[in-house]
């Protein structure tokens, strides 16, 4: 077969996948791979739903695609709907999107625009995280605070402040709480509204569980309210990023609820489609929709694909199976179970410093000394061996390096399917063991 793809990798030649079975995906050799991560945190319900293949299939007789500009649909009124039914408190509106960074994109643009149109123009600064990711356009990566991923584009991106991420495991002091600490790490966001001058500052950009970067670490409690009494005292809208984390991921449909914050604006994407189609959305307050409402009328952003009908009436089947089926229980009971898995294995391996997160989205951080927490050699490359033999075992996981600062550190991320048994955890924490010691022994 001729090969003209440009890949994520010219270094690299993947297995073809042909066919999905439950959480599992089947290559062309008919080996089968565990889907221990979702991919990246996306196939909640597996890759092959039957009532989400419905729907594709019903959708496509009727209507497969009708521009925004012209058109609304009945699947993307229903998906809206939806979403606004389990959102947080003034959470009212729903933009339609194809994926995460678009959703991000839209928020950092409406946040300006709501700023323009309530005649506060010099708002335009963004604080976001260290070690956060929010997407890979311009504007997304601008805001990420994962010194990789932006080393290369630098010159592009737009100046965006980064203040501490909430890392209990690396950043807790001793003696310190786990209150007092995430007291004082929000209180740097207060810091740096200041320093740049309140009146200048638009938006603050945070993920409640940090996802591919630093491996399924959640913010302390306690920690989202002190940040969203800081926003409120300086005019500054909260986005709130859940394209990893949210649409039941930690076993709340919206992963804010669990820390009992009500932000301006949500991003979320990966599960709402769980892989069926590609779709995000980013969920604004009434208010901020108003705004723009009453004032020019006009949202100046927008893409061809938004709000698409097919991706829309997929994005519906999945959130009334995670309703229906009871799944955000599910996640919360399995996600106990893969936890109590993963520390029986791990919780006294010599080179697993960490085991965290949130219902069905764990991480391990791995170290070359569990006493000082030192790291392995960033060139010794321990993610991408970790996961290379997780696929020879038939394990798919989500390694990545540079958990501390973009260059040092490793981690395994893991986000199965909602739908994952015991069983199949008992499979998931084996391979990923023998994986690991594999990975350790080169």
């Amino acid at each position: 077969m001729a090969d003209h793809i440009f890949g994520r990798s010219t270094t690299t030649s993947l297995p073809f996948a042909v066919a999905g079975d439950g959480c599992y995906l089947i290559d062309s050799t008919g080996k089968r791979y565990l889907d221990g991560s979702g991919g990246a945190a996306v196939s909640c319900l597996g890759h092959s739903d039957p009532d989400v293949r419905a729907a594709l299939h019903a959708q496509l007789d009727r209507l497969a695609f009708a521009h925004t500009g012209f058109f609304t649909t009945e699947p993307a009124e229903a998906l809206a709907d939806l979403l606004i039914a389990d959102a947080p408190e003034g959470i009212d509106r729903v933009y339609l999107v194809s994926g995460g960074s678009e959703a991000v994109e839209a928020a950092i643009k409406l946040a300006r625009q709501y700023f323009m149109e309530t005649g506060q123009p010099d708002r335009h600064r963004i604080i976001a995280r260290r070690q956060s990711y929010h997407g890979n356009t311009l504007g997304a990566l601008a805001a990420g605070g994962n010194a990789w991923r932006r080393a290369k584009f630098s010159p592009l991106l737009v100046e965006t402040s980064h203040i501490a991420p909430c890392f209990e495991y690396r950043e807790q002091q001793a003696g310190e709480s786990q209150h007092a600490y995430g007291q004082r790490v929000a209180d740097e966001l207060e810091a740096e509204i200041l320093r740049l001058g309140p009146d200048t500052v638009m938006a603050f950009i945070v993920e409640p569980v940090v996802g591919a970067t630093m491996g399924a670490v959640p913010a302390v409690p306690g920690y989202l309210r002190r940040i969203r009494e800081i926003c409120d005292r300086y005019g500054v809208l909260l986005i709130v990023d859940e394209v990893m984390c949210g649409m039941g991921r930690t076993g709340h449909l919206f992963a804010c609820s669990e820390d009992g914050v009500a932000p301006d604006m949500i991003t979320v994407a990966k599960g709402l489609g769980a892989g069926y189609q590609p779709i995000g959305a980013l969920l604004t307050t009434g208010r901020i929709y108003e705004t723009i409402a009453t004032g020019s009328g006009f949202f100046q952003h927008g893409h061809t694909y938004m709000g698409h009908a097919m991706a829309a009436a997929g994005a519906t089947a999945v959130l009334r199976a995670i309703h229906d089926r009871g799944l955000l229980a599910q996640v919360q009971t399995m996600g106990a179970h893969l936890d109590e898995a993963l520390h029986a294995r791990f919780g006294q391996h010599p080179h697993v410093g960490d085991i965290r997160g949130r219902g069905l989205f764990r991480g391990l951080e791995l170290v070359a000394d569990r006493d000082s927490k030192a790291t392995f050699d960033p060139a010794r490359r321990l993610h991408a061996r970790i996961k290379a033999e997780a696929m020879q075992e038939g394990l798919i996981c989500y390694p990545m390096g540079g958990t501390i600062d973009g260059r040092a550190g490793d981690h395994v991320l893991l986000a199965p399917p909602f739908i994952i048994t015991e069983d199949q955890i008992g499979e998931l924490t084996d391979k990923l063991a023998l994986a690991i010691d594999r990975a350790l022994a080169v």
